[in-house]
């Protein structure tokens, strides 16, 4: 992976999650990725909306939402957008990773986020998603 600047967005209807994602993550997670621009998105429909323009890198989506949940969004866009950026759900019990399975999810975070983990869980799906020559699409 290069130091090209990446974009993730981050998704919950709870501002507090929001912020705790960027302030667990950080601008750079590793010194390989970033440096981190952050889109924050608090209705799904923007989410689908801002994945649809092109530019995302990875979605960060809260599984315990309202009224739309991170884990029925990952599932749509993974079902709709064939150049989908890498997606990583917000759990808030370890029994909820079927349902992140199920939403085909490419990673989970547990809530509350952890900052010693977060960093390395994005640093790795942006590798991972850059090495599949997956770059977002510009529309």
């Amino acid at each position: 992976m290069s130091d090209a600047p990446a974009t993730v967005l981050v998704y919950s209807s709870r501002p507090e999650v929001r912020e705790a994602v960027r302030t667990a993550v950080g601008r750079r997670p590793a010194p390989d990725v970033g440096p981190l621009t952050w889109v924050e998105c608090a209705i799904g429909e923007d989410v689908v909306d801002t994945v649809d323009g092109g530019g995302v890198d990875l979605c960060i989506l809260d599984g315990e939402a309202q009224p739309t949940g991170g884990l029925a969004l990952s599932r749509q866009i993974t079902v709709e957008v064939a150049d989908r950026p890498a997606l990583c759900v917000l759990i808030a019990r370890q029994p909820d990773r079927w349902l992140a399975h199920w939403s085909q999810a490419d990673a989970t975070l547990a809530l509350p986020v952890d900052p010693l983990t977060a960093p390395q869980v994005v640093a790795d799906l942006l590798r991972a998603h850059a090495a599949r020559g997956r770059r977002p699409v510009r529309r």
